[in-house]
């Protein structure tokens, strides 16, 4: 993991240097910000290299939500939320702007690596041929969606989800087996999270997007018609 670059973003000293110390033990190489403008700079300089981001969302000068924003216009980079606040609307808006994932603090360090662990495993590894589903091409090694050979813009939450779907193709999949194995943790929110990103992934695919069938009272399934 000598080789992966996690960029720390917090106003606290302390806090940056709990998580710091986690990572290195796990071997990864660290960058830190203290606040929203200093992010986006190291960001800037260090792009390439950047792997994952853990953005805290209250700090001076930006918040994490403009930065945030910011680097989803040229980004996708795996972003992972800070937040002493665990309401769910904080979260829904989050997903909408391209979270990745949430962390509420205060979390243990164990927790947060794991969760590190987890984001980039779906990131970087298990690299398999592209696939087509009826028009639909998915490329695991890129992350990338093509419908009809148009390549689709998808976050990081929204490319796995389809492709948790499309991998159990014609199978119907409950809200809480589908939040079990996208989100890979205990998820404390309710089904609209999920809701939400299917109606965004069926917007993105176009026509293609009734591929995605509504099972009432079950949840969802992916089959092509």
């Amino acid at each position: 993991m000598n080789d992966i670059t996690i960029l720390i973003v917090d106003d606290e000293s302390r806090m940056r240097k709990l998580i710091k110390d986690f990572l290195i033990q796990k071997g990864y190489h660290i960058l830190e910000a203290a606040d929203g403008e200093e992010a986006l700079k190291v960001f800037e300089e260090h792009q390439n290299e950047i792997k994952l981001i853990l953005l805290d969302v209250m700090m001076p000068k930006l918040d994490g939500w403009s930065v945030l924003r910011q680097i989803r216009q040229t980004s996708k980079v795996p972003i992972i939320m800070l937040t002493a606040r665990g309401e769910e609307q904080d979260e829904l808006f989050g997903f909408e702007l391209g979270v990745d994932e949430y962390i509420s603090k205060p979390f243990s360090p164990k927790i947060l690596v794991a969760r590190v662990e987890a984001v980039l495993k779906r990131t970087l590894g298990d690299k398999t041929t592209v696939k087509d589903y009826g028009g639909i091409t998915i490329d695991p090694e890129g992350r990338t969606v093509k419908v009809d050979g148009k390549q689709v813009d998808m976050s990081l939450r929204e490319y796995e989800l389809l492709k948790y779907l499309v991998d159990n193709e014609n199978i119907a999949l409950s809200r809480d087996k589908i939040l079990n194995n996208v989100w890979n943790y205990d998820y404390y929110g309710d089904s609209r999270t999920i809701d939400s990103h299917i109606k965004k992934i069926r917007h993105k695919l176009g026509k293609k997007g009734k591929y995605i069938e509504t099972m009432r009272g079950v949840g969802y399934k992916f089959e092509i018609k």
